[in-house]
């Protein structure tokens, strides 16, 4: 199969000048979330590496992730952070993600990925699925026109690459040696990481930015990042996202119905709490 390298979407097709910034500005909650969001995506070329280098023989998926999905995140990064700065110029954001890139560097490493290659397609479809849900929710959050555009942008490009890591990973499945249990295994430990880590240190270094005094204060960082989570969990996409989330097991339909009630909590849970 050939890829395209041209970018379904580009920062220079957003109008920044029409910024509704009185919609927005006063909004934190969702200061922290875009923000957080930017620090996670500008920092895609080091788990890009990451994954060329745990798919050393797979050429046709090295080729993807190297011409076309990692430019596409890294696009998600630097429009998020066009955004930031266009509404609160005030927040030093490259001083902010120097700090975050020292300590993300720090967990982002090739340890953390699967073993098997097939279980870190399940794992990578987990990551796909939280993005997903992450900037559906944004996009229904605001009525400000442009983050509206450019989350809506962002949206369909992590649905776009949920469904290619899926397609590999079925190409691994029908060749490997795992079963339901282990990718259900891998999908958990997935689910944990992405809520410990990545998002945890990026709100950190976005509260560090805004609030020097506070930055040993951890019940006012948990104050802060608490709300921002909760304006998101309101508007996570629950049915979307488990439906996401459970595709890779493979679950007969019955079994899908009889438990889309308990894994629509257990999905809630595990992502925003």
């Amino acid at each position: 199969m050939t890829y395209t390298t041209a970018l379904p979407w580009t920062l220079e097709s957003l109008d920044l000048g029409r910024i509704d910034i009185a919609r927005i500005r006063h909004n934190e909650d969702l200061f922290f979330l875009l923000c957080s969001s930017s620090f996670v995506e500008s920092g895609s070329d080091l788990y890009a590496q990451n994954l060329v280098d745990h798919f050393a023989d797979d050429a046709e998926l090295q080729t993807w992730l190297t011409e076309h999905w990692k430019h596409e995140e890294l696009q998600h990064g630097r429009a998020l952070a066009a955004y930031v700065r266009a509404v609160w110029p005030e927040f030093d954001w490259d001083a902010a993600f120097a700090t975050f890139w020292h300590d993300y560097g720090a967990v982002c490493t090739a340890e953390q990925l699967e073993s098997s290659r097939g279980l870190e397609l399940a794992a990578r479809c987990v990551v796909e699925t939280g993005t997903a849900g992450l900037y559906r929710a944004l996009h229904d959050i605001t009525d400000e026109p442009v983050l509206k555009e450019l989350t809506g942008y962002i949206k369909s490009d992590e649905v776009r690459h949920y469904k290619h890591f899926y397609r590999h990973y079925l190409l691994y499945r029908e060749r490997g040696d795992f079963g339901r249990y282990k990718v259900f295994r891998a999908i958990l430990r997935r689910v944990r990481e992405i809520k410990s880590e990545d998002s945890d240190i990026a709100l950190r270094h976005v509260f560090n930015q805004c609030y020097p005094h506070l930055r040993e204060n951890e019940a006012e960082f948990r104050r802060i990042s608490d709300r921002a989570q909760g304006l998101l969990r309101r508007h996570i996409p629950a049915e979307m996202t488990v439906k996401m989330l459970i595709k890779p097991l493979d679950l007969s339909p019955w079994m899908q119905k009889a438990m889309a009630r308990p894994l629509a909590r257990i999905t809630e849970k595990l992502f925003l709490h």
